[in-house]
């Protein structure tokens, strides 16, 4: 398979484009898997988001029925889509209805598409989501093909933990927002009580690709150094 716009790198800047445009979240979402299956050459282009049941949603669809955008939904571990969240690695097949975990859903239509490449969008080690590209013909998906697509999955990530599908989904239901159990070790026998402040500053990232390089790799040097006067001061 071959990109029919110039490669990943053409990809992101024009993911970027899209995620700087003045629209809702469904429509960003539709606009990126439009471009994502026009730029690696496949038929489908699928996003799928974790929720904090567990379950994957159908968010955003090139290729499927559009009907099934937010209706389609699978535990995480069920079918492929669910493996692949399961696991957080990638998945290539060939023919994907031959795979014992393949799980069909007649809503979607996908029963015309044979190739399957699918990867986890992830973000601090947590899955967010599934990102999917499929083909009707059985085709070998490279390895240059799974890392441009593990590649675009980081925008998506961003753009999930950005906050911006609260407009799509209540915020409590998203994967992002689950609960977390903390365990501490103790120093002496007996019962303690305190307070649990979580510090997490919010770093919004407005570029993943470098258009200049060594403009890029001058303005992370100036950032080490600074942060070791920072630090020499304390």
């Amino acid at each position: 398979m071959r990109s029919a716009l110039g490669g990943p790198r053409l990809l992101l800047r024009r993911l970027r484009e899209i995620s700087a445009e003045p629209v809702s979240a469904q429509a960003r979402l539709d606009k990126i898997v439009v471009q994502i299956a026009a730029n690696m050459v496949a038929e489908v282009c699928s996003v799928y988001v974790l929720r904090a049941d567990q379950r994957l949603e159908l968010y955003a669809t090139e290729g499927l029925n559009r009907e099934a955008v937010h209706l389609t939904t699978m535990h995480a571990g069920e079918g492929l889509v669910g493996l692949i969240a399961k696991s957080a690695e990638p998945l290539a097949l060939s023919e994907a209805q031959e795979h014992p975990s393949f799980s069909y859903k007649p809503e979607t239509g996908e029963d015309a598409y044979h190739s399957f490449l699918g990867v986890p969008i992830l973000r601090g080690g947590n899955t967010l989501g599934v990102l999917v590209v499929q083909n009707k013909v059985r085709r070998v998906y490279s390895e240059e093909e799974i890392e441009a697509l593990q590649t675009t999955a980081m925008l998506l990530a961003e753009l999930i933990a950005s906050g911006e599908l609260q407009a799509i989904e209540d915020p409590r239901d998203l994967a992002l927002y689950r609960p977390a159990s903390l365990r501490g070790a103790p120093m002496a026998e007996g019962v303690g009580l305190g307070h649990v402040l979580l510090h997490e500053p919010r770093v919004v990232i407005k570029q993943l690709v470098a258009e200049d390089m060594p403009a890029e790799l001058a303005r992370l040097e100036h950032a080490i150094d600074a942060m070791r006067q920072s630090i020499d001061e304390l």
